[in-house]
């Protein structure tokens, strides 16, 4: 029950058990390679001496975690998606119509989407004209006529 085949199994496990304490996806590979070993020293009996187990769990050790790695954290963790969002500029470029008229200096309605903003513009735009956003301010959008 303990000879050498199940000591590797065990710290094989145990080391796999530890990364749930100490994750950062590393130390599992160690327990891989423990485990890989273990398997190894009933696969090839007494041949697969101290110094051969050693010399495996090392370069085992190396190889998982340089391949296995990688490939393996991705498919837990999945990729990294950039997800900013640049809000202060989210609606520039959109185009809307005008609700309400647009005199400047005083502010207009425009529906953009489905959503309806308050709107400055530099020149005068008409009720049902169609707008494009240049840039926005909090919540006031200022535009121009698309013509």
């Amino acid at each position: 029950m303990f000879s050498c085949g199940w000591l590797w199994l065990y710290f094989g496990a145990f080391l796999m058990l530890m990364e749930l304490l100490a994750p950062g996806f590393v130390v599992f590979f160690f327990g891989l390679s423990a485990a890989t070993v273990g398997l190894c020293r009933f696969a090839f009996g007494g041949s697969f001496t101290l110094t051969w187990q050693l010399a495996a769990f090392s370069a085992l050790s190396i190889v998982y975690l340089v391949v296995l790695r990688r490939w393996l954290k991705k498919t837990f963790l999945g990729a990294r998606v950039d997800a900013r969002i640049d809000f202060d500029n989210e609606y520039v470029g959109r185009v809307g119509k005008v609700t309400e008229a647009i005199s400047p200096p005083l502010a207009g309605r425009v529906v953009i989407g489905d959503a309806e903003w308050s709107a400055s513009a530099d020149a005068p735009i008409a009720v049902g004209a169609a707008v494009e956003v240049v840039s926005q301010n909090n919540l006031t959008m200022k535009v121009k006529e698309v013509k």
